[in-house]
């Protein structure tokens, strides 16, 4: 048996539903079978597959625009300073490219500006609003921030200046005092399309500014659009889509230098390059120190400049990396050597000295760790706060949890699944009392086991290499039409071997009675100890093309595997038993029938638990055989009590029976004879010559001798055989020892030197009617 963490959530969509994609959209089962699972009708369905230029909407269809072009347009007429006020992130710094490139071409007295994280914050800041007057500037326009900047736009409207704010994130329920504000979702519900990222929003100024479609800006929005996380629904996935495409044959020098450090081909550019190697370079820069040079790499006009750029964007990167893995192990430690915050159900860890830029990162992996709602903070020493930042589960409401202590946290902010905040030192302690009681009243179990969404089932009959071709022309994946999670049920491995120069890895070829499919796991390579053939396996995880030599073949990705069935691994027989015993699960039960073999593994193992010393009722359902019992009953009722997921047979004889055999009855009654021709036998003396005369080794020999003793028809005494001319007639089978070794070669018969069939029979029949549901 192998179990997964999560729980599989399948998605089964209507068959019908599925036929009339396919009928009407003229596409492959697979990819209907997608569509079918993300969209409630045909309409929808065909507005993610016919992603065309009817998705870009007017953007003086946004509320302000108008305002916002012709106030534009009067400080270009005027020759006023016009300052880009912009964001950290690469939503922002793309956000402020976007408008920089569209003032310059209008020929504009243009600047811009974007906060420290660690000096200003985020949004805009008074500080800078009034060295920004101090320099001339007349009109402020902000990107990707400015919503919640209540008081600064105030102090910048009292200095003289206007601000038009182009923003995407929530607004409070107060509005700045801007003289325009550009919102999609301000007022509500008057823009077709209420979730543009900020660069979407920037974007959409740009146009009504050039008059025309700015298609030379395609490639800003697509990086900005995709890294920070937007619904790629609607218009946002027209951006992107017309974004990858124009960045895929794009002459721009940041481009080919991007990627250059990031190690991707410009051709094969899609939104998993984007949001794997790009966005985490831009928003690297701003995590650990000033952003702006990301602006600067954006406006590279030569590769000189370009290189020197995403030199340092992939410098910062890297530094971003080491933190994120110095701090996520050292929080880890924290909480496993900590019970109290080990076992509270929201984690809350802190320690001077992390760094404030990339907590955030290492509070999702510690929820994809733990999966429970977790808070990172740091804390300095010298004003005695902490600032943290927090990732969530569904079924913990990040925001409101966190609003139930506002005595304890005077500074906190965010949504359902993240939030940032800033407390006391003091009160770290007891904020993690309250969350974990709070967390208590609506966690239930089956909230805190992580969820597998699987959208498709496969038959592998399904997965050609033309059906794959049709999945990946449905991209861009991303928030609101994820990627999809593909699973395989009911296959064999026909073969598996571990892969990568660690063997981190695993290949195996799947098969079912539809077909065969290669598959490859990634840091998966303990799989190649935990699975059996002749299994049957459910594999989750994703379908691609494998091109090789001019060959395509398609090929799955696993991310998760499970079975049901429980699991025979045959080590019997094998020389190198201690390598063997480091492949098992030490929460393992390794158990043996015999005091010599408890000796014999004792250096080995840690315990061995001696089946003579009774069995605990929590022993561990994967049990480790070490050797044969005594009798077969030990071996049935140790099945029954333990009811086992796997079976690790070792079966360690060093004495093996099976090969000498069980003398016949002829063999013991001319061992008689013999002995009845002579007053005595000298036993060890005799041995070499009763064997050639008997044809029976020495241990047979010995063997019938002991049953003669215990039946009485013979004594022993100083190795001097003699035989009871008065014994009373009895049957060998009254002898104890007899039957032992009747009972021994029967049990390695069973055991020991039967097929792996049928020894996995033997067992399946004392099994099958357990339930490990």
């Amino acid at each position: 048996m192998i179990e997964s963490t999560k729980t599989w959530k399948i998605q089964r969509p209507d068959e019908m539903f599925v036929q009339q994609l396919q009928k009407e959209l003229d596409i492959s089962s697979l990819a209907a079978k997608i569509l079918a699972s993300r969209v409630q009708n045909i309409d929808e369905a065909k507005d993610i597959f016919y992603t065309d230029d009817d998705h870009l909407h007017n953007p003086y269809l946004l509320s302000g625009m108008k305002e916002a072009v012709e106030r534009i347009e009067l400080a270009l007429e005027r020759g006023e300073k016009i300052l880009i006020y912009g964001d950290y992130d690469a939503d922002g710094i793309t956000s402020t490219t976007v408008m920089l490139n569209v003032l310059l071409d209008l020929g504009a007295d243009v600047d811009y500006e974007i906060p420290n994280r660690f000096v200003h914050g985020y949004g805009p800041h008074e500080e800078l609003f009034r060295k920004a007057h101090e320099n001339g500037i007349q009109l402020i326009i902000t990107v990707d921030n400015g919503i919640s900047g209540i008081e600064p736009i105030r102090l910048a409207k009292e200095l003289g200046m206007d601000v038009i704010v182009t923003d995407h994130h929530e607004p409070g329920d107060e509005l700045p005092p801007a003289d325009v504000i550009v919102h999609p979702r301000i007022p509500e519900g008057h823009y077709p399309f209420g979730e543009l990222a900020g660069v979407g929003v920037a974007f959409k100024l740009a146009h009504a500014l050039y008059g025309e479609v700015p298609e030379h800006l395609f490639e800003y929005v697509a990086i900005g659009t995709i890294a920070d996380l937007v619904p790629l629904r609607g218009e946002n996935r027209y951006l992107a889509k017309k974004g990858i495409e124009y960045i895929r044959h794009s002459n721009r020098p940041w481009v080919q230098a991007l990627c250059e450090v990031s190690g991707v081909k410009q051709h094969e550019i899609d939104e998993e390059v984007i949001g794997f190697y790009f966005g985490p370079r831009l928003n690297a820069i701003g995590r650990l120190d000033d952003a702006k040079p990301g602006v600067e790499f954006l406006m590279s006009e030569d590769m000189q400049s370009a290189a020197v750029g995403a030199k340092l964007l992939n410098q910062k990167n890297n530094e971003r990396k080491d933190f994120v893995n110095e701090i996520t192990k050292e929080a880890i430690e924290i909480i496993e050597n900590n019970p109290e915050i080990g076992n509270s159900l929201v984690l809350v860890v802190a320690k001077e000295g992390w760094h404030a830029g990339v907590i955030g990162i290492v509070a999702s992996r510690l929820v994809e760790k733990y999966y429970k709602p977790t808070i990172v903070l740091s804390i300095d020493p010298e004003t005695g706060l902490a600032k943290g930042s927090a990732r969530s589960i569904d079924g913990f409401h990040l925001y409101n949890e966190l609003a139930k202590n506002r005595d304890i946290l005077p500074h906190f902010g965010g949504h359902p699944m993240a939030a940032g905040m800033t407390l006391s030192v003091d009160n770290i302690d007891e904020l993690r009392n309250r969350l974990h009681q709070q967390a208590s009243e609506c966690l239930t179990e089956e909230l805190l086991t992580p969820k597998l969404s699987i959208d498709v089932l496969v038959d592998l009959s399904e997965a050609t290499v033309e059906a794959i071709e049709e999945v990946q022309a449905l991209k861009p994946f991303g928030v609101g039409f994820e990627k999809p999670i593909f699973a395989i049920q009911q296959v064999s491995v026909r073969s598996m071997r571990k892969i990568g120069a660690n063997e981190d890895h695993i290949k195996m070829e799947l098969e079912n009675a539809h077909g065969i499919i290669d598959a490859v796991g990634f840091n998966k390579g303990h799989l190649y100890n935990e699975i059996t053939y002749g299994v049957k396996l459910s594999v989750a995880g994703d379908l691609q093309i494998n091109e090789w030599q001019g060959r395509k073949k398609a090929q799955f990705f696993i991310s998760d595997v499970q079975t049901s069935e429980w699991q025979l691994f045959d080590y019997r027989g094998k020389a190198n038993v201690n390598q063997l015993l480091k492949t098992i699960p030490m929460e393992s039960a390794f158990v043996a029938f015999r005091e010599e073999t408890v000796q014999y593994f004792r250096g080995m193992l840690p315990s061995v638990q001696f089946i003579g010393d009774g069995i605990s009722d929590s022993v561990s359902p994967y049990l480790v055989l070490l050797d044969l019992p005594k009798q077969l009953h030990e071996m049935e009722m140790l099945i029954e009590n333990v009811k086992p997921k796997r079976i690790y047979a070792f079966f360690y004889t060093p004495n093996s029976l099976f090969f000498n055999g069980m003398p016949t009855r002829k063999h013991f009654a001319h061992y008689y004879t013999l002995l009845k021709s002579r007053p005595f036998v000298d036993l060890n003396e005799h041995i070499p010559h009763l064997s050639r005369h008997l044809g029976l080794n020495g241990e047979n020999i010995k063997f019938m001798t002991k049953v003669f003793f215990e039946l009485g028809f013979v004594t022993i005494e100083n190795g001097l055989i003699t035989v009871n001319q008065f014994a009373e007639k009895r049957s060998l089978a009254e002898a104890a020892t007899y039957q032992l070794r009747k009972q021994q070669i029967e049990l390695e018969q069973q055991f020991l030197y039967s097929t792996y069939s049928e020894l996995k029979q033997w067992f399946n029949e004392r099994i099958k009617d357990f339930s490990y549901s």
